[in-house]
């Protein structure tokens, strides 16, 4: 029996790895969110590790993910996503656990026009990204038993997501602006959460930077089409530049993710974004 700490239990990513469990024997799955456990708090760290049962993987889903208003709260930024992460790295050190953290496609600049490789160079235009960078620079510092899995994009029936957020705008809209000249691959939350349940299952020692998404690419508005289109009489969906809806952080224009380092060390074959979109629809 492998036990698992899941951090951040209320997200999103939580709450999809909950969807999922019971599909796996063999794994005793301890979840806790902030008030239980603080990933801030490295006094409260060290003496949850210690006076639980041995913990075999912790999954820190816990991460600040305001994008926009990390440019206001850059302090709580970087408290929750790099010093959480280097107190969440320094017990799993001490305590021998391995860690599983989540990080983004946003610590890279977009400038590229090809899917970004694990080797390539982080450069984030934002706080948020420059964040969860510093949290990743912490781990690889202090940890050697850990992998660090870059997403985008991600949705699910859970928390506040970009689908969700287009649902509810259609009901009381006859069309919504979406940008267009960002291109990314939206991933489904519970293709996500299968791929961290295969790494602790397949007990790997391939330990590292790895990038995880559904298979495909495309933009906001491409998304927002897709969403709605199951749908009759469904909220058009107008294009627009980012230019037209300035935010108060800038996203990266390209931050497409290339998988085949983690397709090819898992043997996994990640679902194109289109089919699990199609799912979730279904199950809402």
């Amino acid at each position: 029996m492998r036990n698992v700490l899941v951090t951040g239990s209320n997200g999103q990513l939580a709450n999809c790895i909950k969807d999922i469990e019971k599909q796996y024997e063999g794994l005793n799955i301890i979840y806790t969110d902030y008030q239980e456990l603080n990933i801030c708090d490295s006094i409260q760290l060290d003496a949850f590790f210690k006076s639980n049962q041995k913990i075999d993987y912790c999954i820190n889903c816990a991460a600040y993910t305001a994008v926009d208003k990390a440019e206001i709260e850059f302090d709580k930024a970087f408290e929750i996503n790099a010093t959480g992460a280097k107190n969440l790295a320094i017990v799993c050190s001490e305590q021998g656990v391995v860690l599983i953290h989540i990080s983004t496609d946003f610590v890279f600049d977009g400038q590229k026009t090809e899917p970004y490789n694990e080797s390539d160079t982080a450069n984030p235009i934002n706080v948020y990204g420059a964040s969860k960078l510093k949290g990743e620079v912490e781990i690889k510092q202090t940890l050697e038993t850990y992998f660090i899995i870059r997403t985008s994009w991600l949705y699910s029936e859970h928390g506040n997501n970009f689908m969700k957020t287009m649902l509810k705008l259609a009901e009381t809209r006859d069309e919504i602006s979406v940008v267009s000249d960002q291109i990314g691959a939206p991933t489904y939350g519970r293709d996500l959460s299968k791929f961290l349940i295969e790494i602790i299952t397949s007990s790997s020692n391939n330990f590292g930077v790895y990038h995880y998404s559904n298979e495909g690419q495309t933009s906001w508005c491409g998304f927002a089409k897709a969403i709605l289109e199951p749908y009759e009489h469904a909220t058009s969906v107008i294009p627009i530049l980012s230019s037209q809806h300035p935010r108060a952080a800038i996203r990266p224009k390209y931050s497409v993710l290339n998988i085949e380092k983690a397709k090819e060390v898992f043997n996994i074959q990640p679902p194109n974004w289109e089919i699990s979109l199609k799912k979730v629809i279904k199950n809402i």
